[in-house]
């Protein structure tokens, strides 16, 4: 192979779909392209002796938050053994601030932005000529109808094995300063037809799992519900071998229409991610968020009530202008709304988005290192961010995980944020962890942690049990799933699901 495309995928079960785009639009060089995918936590050397055994003129790099410093060793390296292959970096993570990047700096490419079109081209001048003279090239934004769609570069083995992500569209209207995405001027759609065409394709090649990345998907009523009945069409002509679609919506707009045809979903095959972020309209207003409260939580309340989709709600801790109290007051709403996971998130400053303007007025102090995350502000403390980023890892074992379902409404009360930071405190004096804490021993703690606050020990115990029992509680909570659900989804359908997913169906 000539050139390589590579990456650093957070798990196996992540393929890239930025390389695929690449490879697909690579033109009369795609015969001697070829795509190398690695996960992080790979050996430097492994890598750069695996990408060497293809004898690649060019190796390009994507590069994100997640991969960055390990990308960087691997290039390092690779530029040492190797100095005569040419390396190009592409990837949100480069594309602003490059001057501030070691990576940036070993490399001898740097494509900005969209690399569908400027990435092929830059490869035939380095490998034909004339040899670029510009170290930086912005990548050149074509009409989608110009890309080719990569989706048939999904292999078999991505299809049974890993998450298939796709896009009906790129880009986003709205302005959020702490996303990327705030500097889209609007959202581009891709041809419905085509697209569904591809999903077709898939979907008779064995695809079941579609994780759509759609910073919008509900925008365009018209065109998601053409996508949603694509999937309701699939579930009556397949009813025993299901699909699973998950889609990021925007909370405060959810029609009649689309209402209609989520109630149509069974269990077992609608997820829906929603950024909330705050509830606070102070806090909305600095960030350049608009968002309809009132309107949000009623469709939250109203999905959660009445539709079997399954629900992940994201609140961010650490946006200038908010405080524990405040954040504490939108927790407790969204806790009260019921929705199957609460993403609790610590604000990330990503390179280029324009939360960085706020630095001086709020004292925002945020790690010098990947993921970037907020150390404090003027409102936070150091000591009370760090509380918050131990509450947001039990939260995520405790309360997301599904293990806990009848226990957790004991441990929240009627006051959830203080009860569960109480709890959080606890849980870190007593084990000096946030990870790698074995399910057994946290389901020890919590029967403790009970007791501690005046429940029966026999009573805890009992309590805790009903939710994690004999082998940890996982199978007893997928065998709970089968039997409930058995007559609406299949169990290829739960086979699809991951166990998080399958202990909240049950709950």
């Amino acid at each position: 192979m000539t050139i390589l495309l590579s990456t650093l995928n957070a798990r196996y079960t992540h393929a890239s779909l930025g390389l695929r785009y690449l490879l697909a639009n690579m033109g009369e060089l795609q015969a001697q392209t070829r795509i190398q995918e690695f996960v992080i936590g790979a050996r430097a050397n492994d890598i750069v002796e695996r990408l060497l055994a293809h004898q690649p003129r060019i190796v390009g790099f994507g590069v994100y938050i997640w991969n960055v410093e390990e990308t960087t060793k691997v290039v390092a390296l690779l530029k040492r053994v190797a100095p005569h292959v040419t390396v190009v970096l592409g990837g949100p993570e480069v594309s602003y601030e490059p001057e501030q990047q070691e990576i940036v700096k070993l490399a001898d490419y740097l494509v900005t932005g969209w690399g569908d079109v400027t990435f092929p081209a830059l490869c035939k001048q380095i490998l034909h000529g004339p040899k670029p003279l510009m170290k930086i090239h912005a990548g050149v934004q074509p009409p989608l109808t110009d890309l080719v769609m990569p989706y048939e570069l999904y292999s078999d083995d991505d299809i049974r094995n890993r998450t298939l992500y796709v896009e009906a569209s790129r880009g986003c209207p709205f302005k959020c300063e702490f996303c990327l995405s705030s500097l889209d001027k609007t959202a581009w759609p891709f041809d419905i037809d085509a697209f569904l065409a591809q999903m077709e394709t898939l979907h008779a090649r064995g695809a079941r799992l579609f994780k759509f990345v759609d910073r919008t998907f509900n925008l365009n009523v018209k065109v998601s519900l053409k996508i949603m009945q694509f999937f309701l069409d699939k579930l009556a002509a397949h009813p025993d071998d299901p699909v699973y679609a998950h889609f990021e919506v925007v909370p405060d707009h959810l029609p009649e229409a689309l209402r209609e045809s989520i109630l149509k979903f069974p269990p077992g095959t609608l997820q829906f991610e929603i950024g909330i972020q705050s509830f606070n309209p102070d806090v909305q207003t600095l960030v350049s968020r608009k968002q309809n409260n009132e309107k949000a939580a009623d469709n939250i309340r109203w999905l959660c009530e009445h539709t079997h989709a399954h629900l992940h709600v994201d609140l961010i801790a650490g946006l200038p202008g908010e405080d524990v109290a405040s954040f504490a007051r939108g927790f407790d709403k969204l806790v009260a709304l019921g929705p199957h996971e609460i993403q609790f998130g610590i604000l990330k400053r990503l390179r280029g988005t324009p939360i960085i303007r706020h630095t001086e007025e709020y004292k925002l102090v945020f790690d010098p290192y990947p993921p970037y995350s907020i150390l404090a502000t003027d409102r936070i403390s150091f000591d009370e961010m760090q509380e918050l980023v131990r509450f947001a890892r039990y939260w995520d074992l405790i309360a997301n995980s599904g293990r806990f379902g009848n226990t957790l409404p004991q441990l929240l009360g009627d006051a959830p944020f203080d009860n569960f930071m109480r709890l959080s405190r606890w849980l870190y004096e007593n084990t000096d962890a946030t990870h790698r804490i074995a399910l057994e021993k946290l389901a020890t703690l919590v029967t403790q942690w009970l007791t501690l606050q005046g429940m029966d020990a026999v009573a805890a115990q009992s309590l805790v049990r009903s939710d994690y029992a004999g082998q940890g509680g996982a199978r007893k909570s997928e065998g709970k799933v089968e039997q409930k659900t058995a007559s609406a989804i299949s169990q290829e359908a739960l086979s699809s699901l991951t166990r998080r997913q399958s202990r909240h169906l049950a709950a």
